[in-house]
C-alpha cells in the first residue's frame, strides 16, 4: 500500500496483516503466497504482469506497496526472481520478510529509500487506489527505475460514478486520469488488460479462505476484523456491480524530467 489515508485502511492493511502472519504461521508455509495475495491479484494477473516484465533471475525488481509479501513471493517461487518490498505499513514490511525471506522496508510509496535507476523493474498492485498523491508515488516509480524500466500496474479503476457506500479512504481513478498521470510520469503504456481476481485455482482459493478463518478464530470479535471486512466488501461489490474495474498495465520509463 501507500500512505494510508482512513482509520479502516490502516486496519485492513496494517493489523489484518500481522493477523494474516500469524495465521499463516499456524497452518504451515503453503498457505503464504495465497492469503499475501489478498486483494492485489490472482494467478493469472500475476503470471499476465511477470510475463511481459521481461523478468530474469538477475533482474532488480521492486514491489511497491508489497503488503505482506504475496506477490513477491509468488515471484520468487514462480519465476525465481527475488523482489524488494517497500511497505508503509511495518506489520506488512515485517511479514514480507518473515514468511518470504525477502529483503523489506518500511516506506511510503512517495518516499522510496532507493537511488535513481536503482531498479530493472517494478510492480504496484492495488496502490495507486489507496492515496491521494498519485502523482507522487508515480514520479518515484520513474525515479527509481532505470531507462526503459518496466512498470507493472493493477489498478481498480472508475467506470462510472460510484455508488455508495464508498470504502473509506480510496480515490479510484478514471481510465483517462490514470493514463495523463502515467503520462505526465514519464512512462509510456505499452499493453493493458482486464483481470479475473477470482479465477485462481480452487486450491489457492481454499488455501486463501482456510487462513481467513483462522484469523476470525482468533480474532473474529475485535471490531478491526469487522471494519477491515467492511472496507474490502465495499471494494469487491463495486467490482461485482462493474462500477469499477480491476485494470492491468504495462508502462515503460521513456524520459526523465529535466
Amino acid at each position: 500500500m501507500s500512505q494510508l489515508e482512513s482509520e479502516a485502511m490502516e486496519s485492513e492493511f496494517g493489523t489484518v496483516a500481522g493477523w494474516t502472519e500469524e495465521a499463516v504461521r499456524a497452518l504451515g508455509p503453503e498457505y503464504a503466497v495465497p492469503a499475501g495475495c489478498r486483494g492485489s491479484g490472482s494467478e493469472a494477473a500475476l503470471r499476465w504482469l511477470a510475463d511481459r516484465m521481461a523478468l530474469t533471475a538477475r533482474s532488480r525488481v521492486l514491489d511497491d506497496g508489497a503488503g505482506v509479501g504475496g506477490p513477491a513471493g509468488w515471484l520468487a517461487a514462480e519465476r525465481g526472481v527475488r523482489a524488494v518490498c517497500a511497505e508503509p505499513m511495518p506489520e506488512g514490511a515485517r511479514a514480507a520478510h518473515r514468511l518470504f525471506g525477502l529483503p523489506s522496508v518500511v516506506a511510503p510509496a512517495q518516499h522510496l529509500p532507493f537511488a535513481a535507476a536503482s531498479f530493472d523493474a517494478a510492480w504496484c498492485l492495488g496502490v495507486l487506489c489507496t492515496t491521494s498523491d498519485k502523482a507522487g508515488a508515480l514520479a518515484e516509480l520513474h525515479r527509481v527505475l532505470r531507462d526503459g524500466g518496466r512498470l507493472g500496474l493493477l489498478v481498480f479503476v472508475a467506470d462510472r460514478p460510484l455508488p455508495p457506500p464508498l470504502p473509506e479512504g480510496n480515490e479510484f481513478p478514471t481510465e483517462p486520469e490514470l493514463l495523463d498521470l502515467l503520462g505526465a510520469a514519464g512512462f509510456r503504456l505499452a499493453e493493458t488488460a482486464t483481470a479475473d481476481l477470482g479465477d485462481s485455482a480452487p486450491e489457492w482459493s481454499r488455501r486463501a479462505g482456510a487462513v481467513e478463518d483462522e484469523i476470525v478464530r482468533r480474532h473474529g470479535d475485535d471490531p478491526r476484523w469487522s471494519e477491515a471486512q467492511e472496507q474490502s466488501g465495499r471494494v469487491g461489490r463495486l467490482l461485482a456491480d462493474g462500477a469499477l474495474r480491476a485494470w492491468l498495465g504495462i508502462a515503460v520509463e521513456v524520459a526523465r524530467p529535466a
